[in-house]
């Protein structure tokens, strides 16, 4: 599938409509609200997806990063969270992704493809769109966590997608997962 007419834009109050909309038309995104790595444990097993949607919105009202919206032919087609590392707070708690060194990092944390649009290489073009934004904000590494396929948490992306887009292995987690990072040049 040619991906012609691809537009990237990161998640600002007047985009947040966009991505509610297109969390709200599939499963996953619609339970987590792209949360998860953003509050402890305890704190988002205690709230609800509506109460989860409500907490990310806030964040997008405040203005702190939280993303990238991949549209297709001008309708929201993909998601990749990227955001400070230090506003993931069960990433920035983690026993098994522990920081590798203490620099400033920005952290792929999600991928999410309309199903129709899976296979197409959309995520490759929202990482290397991801990587631009956070450059853009000032970021001179950004860090992904990859899940080698077939594993059962797969929308921290595979170790291909973030091959194709320069990342470099940095380091191995706790529990063998590669660590990944491109710096800005």
């Amino acid at each position: 599938m040619v991906m012609n007419n691809l537009e990237f834009h990161p998640i600002t109050p007047e985009r947040w409509p966009d991505l509610a909309s297109f969390f709200q038309g599939h499963g996953n995104p619609n339970w987590c609200w792209c949360m998860r790595w953003r509050l402890k444990s305890a704190e988002f097993n205690q709230l609800k997806p509506a109460q989860r949607r409500d907490r990310l919105e806030a964040l997008v009202q405040q203005c702190i990063p939280i993303g990238i919206l991949g549209y297709y032919q001008g309708k929201p087609a993909g998601w990749c969270s990227i955001a400070p590392r230090e506003t993931l707070m069960l990433l920035e708690n983690s026993s098994i992704l522990k920081r590798i060194d203490n620099l400033p990092v920005w952290s792929v944390t999600c991928f999410f493809v309309k199903p129709s649009l899976r296979g197409s290489g959309l995520p490759v073009k929202l990482l290397q769109a991801a990587v631009a934004y956070a450059i853009s904000q000032g970021a001179t590494i950004i860090e992904g966590y990859p899940v080698e396929p077939g594993k059962s948490y797969r929308f921290m992306g595979s170790p291909a997608i973030f091959e194709q887009v320069g990342f470099q292995q940095a380091g191995i987690a706790k529990n063998g997962r590669r660590i990944v990072r491109i710096t800005k040049k």
